[in-house]
This record gives C-alpha cells, structure tokens and sequence, in this order.
C-alpha cells in the first residue's frame, strides 16, 4: 500500500499546488533568521544582522509553498531557549498575542530554539514556563530546533506541510513560529 500511497501522492504534486504563510514572531535574537535560512538553504550564518522590519521569503517543498514572514524582532513575540531571563517576557507577550481576533483558531508552533546551548530549557520546562498547557483553543504544538546544528528542522517543515492541507491561501499566518 506505501508504494500505491507514494504514486498518488506525486501524481497529485503534479497537478495540486498548496501555498501557506507563516509569520515567525519573537524576541530579538530569539533565531527567526536563521530558521528561515534553515528551511529555505539548509545554511546556518554565525553572522546575522538584526532584521529591520521584515523580511519575505518563498520555500518550495514537494508541492507545498510556503511564504516565510520573518518579523523584526520586538520587545514581543519571540525568545531564545538559552535566555532563561527573557523567557517571562516571552510568556506575556504570546499570551497577549493570542488574544487578537484576527489569530483566533489559528495553529500555534513554538520553537524553542538554541538547545546546542548547555543553558536552554528542556521542552518540558519550556512548556511550563510559557504556559503551553493552558492554550485550549487551537492546536499547539512545541520542538525543539538548533537552527545552527539542523537538529528538528525537517521535522517542523513536515508539521508545516500537514499544516498546510487545511490552510487557506488568504490565512496570515497559517501558523505562528514562536522561537524560543
């Protein structure tokens, strides 16, 4: 049955398109960057630059593509999985981000960046601090990443794909990263 399952699948890829946003929120230095560098060359720069307002970038993976919003870093959104002192900023700030009726629903994937550091949380801890538990309505879910060593990448490029079967074109975003 996989190999029937493998044909239908590239014939599909064929004929059926599926385009998805993402909008990466965090704080400064949390790796938005370097994710999306990740994702769309496998690369992994110790050089970044702060990303001043946004930047936009398309990744085609199989028949998915995926419209990667990388947004500046702000006092809000985003955090480093290392940075165990901006962790509680990070909690107030998703849990108000959460409360726009524009994001209702939407599918939530943290990232808890940066655990080729000896000092990042575990995903456990990470889940507690942030308070992942109390998020009951919509779907949430937490990886760990090193954007540096490639570690989980494919994994949350697949999450991103099965993601995108019930994402709709005009959806912004299809799913928040919150790198930590």
């Amino acid at each position: 049955m996989g190999l029937l399952d493998s044909l239908l699948n590239w014939l599909r890829s064929l004929f059926f398109k599926q385009e998805m946003e993402l909008s990466l929120v965090g704080l400064q230095n949390a790796g938005k960057t370097s994710l999306v560098n990740s994702i769309a060359t496998g690369g992994y720069s110790e050089d970044m630059i702060p990303t001043v307002g946004f930047n936009m970038r398309k990744v085609t993976k199989g028949n998915v593509t995926i419209k990667l919003w990388d947004l500046g870093g702000q006092r809000r959104y985003v955090v480093d999985a290392a940075d165990r002192d901006s962790v509680t900023i990070s909690r107030s700030e998703l849990h108000d981000l959460l409360t726009k009726p524009s994001l209702s629903g939407i599918p939530l994937l943290i990232l808890g960046n940066k655990i080729d550091k000896s000092e990042a949380f575990s995903k456990q801890a990470l889940v507690d601090q942030l308070g992942l538990e109390s998020i009951t309505d919509r779907e949430v879910c937490c990886y760990m990443i090193s954007c540096k060593d490639s570690i989980n990448i494919d994994i949350v490029i697949d999450w991103l794909i099965k993601h995108s079967k019930t994402a709709t074109a005009t959806a912004t975003p299809t799913a928040t990263a919150t790198t930590t």
